[in-house]
């Protein structure tokens, strides 16, 4: 992969994003069953330039879904295992002695690729966890010093088990804000399940394959694409208005920070363009203020102890709080 793409970036037309999004979630859905909307919303935040949590209970696909959006999306995909006894230097690399040059050389980390898949991530502890706050917030890691910048694009999606399962670590505040987006996958329907049985016996092997529809190059022009969409000033009000109304919400001892409202206005321009659209509407906002904001949240012990999810929370804020009241004009 070209980890100095330098030139400058052609953005590609919304209709030919698009278009782009559709043939991915197409080839996606060859070998994933029942994530329509999780798949849309991971990708969304890949447009958007974000990274992904998948949070769920074992055995619902996360892995393969991560996987599968790698090679759909062309990029190099490297996967670790994250465990308790896992180290900082196991994801960025450190350096190693070099006999033959009687000098110390940089070896390159896992981490060091266009998508990072860390899965469990919740099973290492926060110190291994802090090693990858440098890499997703600034596409780079520092080792000894050192700062050696990741490829482009750069992307970590993430698996987490429950909190209540043996073995997980609960993700600390700052690397739980890094994520655009936290995401539940949730079991699959009678028919979906069937038709994850149908298709393991059809392809007659465990491994489900799928071919890259995009490269690299033509993802950054997508990305790049996605940037040119014009935002209107009440669909950035309302965005802000969401994150507050969490600030002083008396179930939460701590609300979203800006980075919150800014995920909320490019999830929903993702969103916007994945639909087809150089405009926001109200609804594309509501429509990804859970996954966006909830993860963001912390309950107050009262809270927490009766038994209130940050999502219930989410829902009855964007029910009281007013949308704009024209946005999504399309402009001439």
């Amino acid at each position: 992969m070209n980890t100095t793409i330098t030139a400058a970036i052609a953005p590609l037309s919304i209709a030919e994003i698009t278009n782009l999004v559709a043939k991915i979630r197409s080839e996606v859905a060859t070998a994933v069953v029942g994530m329509d909307q999780a798949i849309e919303l991971a990708l969304a935040a890949i447009l958007a330039g974000g990274h992904t949590l998948f949070e769920d209970v074992p055995g619902l696909g996360k892995t393969l879904a991560a996987r599968s959006i790698a090679t759909a999306i062309g990029l190099d995909f490297r996967r670790l295992q994250c465990t308790p006894d896992l180290l900082p230097a196991d994801i960025t690399g450190s350096f190693i002695y070099a006999p033959a040059t009687l000098s110390f050389e940089f070896r390159a980390g896992p981490v060091f690729t266009g998508l990072f898949l860390a899965d469990e991530i919740n099973r290492t502890a926060p110190k291994t966890q802090s090693a990858l706050l440098e890499a997703m917030a600034e596409g780079q890691v520092t080792v000894e010093g050192q700062s050696f910048a990741l490829p482009r694009p750069f992307h970590v999606i993430a698996t987490a088990n429950p909190v209540e399962y043996e073995g997980t670590y609960a993700l600390p505040e700052a690397q739980l804000d890094r994520f655009m987006v936290r995401l539940s996958v949730g079991y699959p329907g009678r028919d979906g399940e069937q038709r994850v049985l149908l298709n393991r016996i059809a392809r007659r092997r465990e491994r489900a394959d799928v071919s890259p529809v995009v490269n690299a190059e033509t993802l950054l022009r997508m990305q790049a694409g996605v940037e040119t969409v014009t935002v209107d000033t009440d669909v950035i009000s309302y965005c802000v208005d969401l994150a507050e109304a969490t600030r002083s919400h008396g179930a939460l001892a701590v609300g979203a920070s800006p980075r919150g409202s800014q995920a909320l206005l490019l999830m929903a321009r993702s969103i916007a363009v994945i639909a087809g659209r150089d405009f926001i509407l109200p609804e594309d906002v509501k429509r990804v203020t859970t996954a966006v904001l909830a993860h963001r949240l912390t309950l107050t012990t009262q809270a927490w102890a009766a038994g209130i999810k940050t999502a219930d929370i989410v829902a009855e804020i964007v029910a009281r709080v007013p949308g704009p009241q024209a946005a999504g004009t399309k402009r001439a």
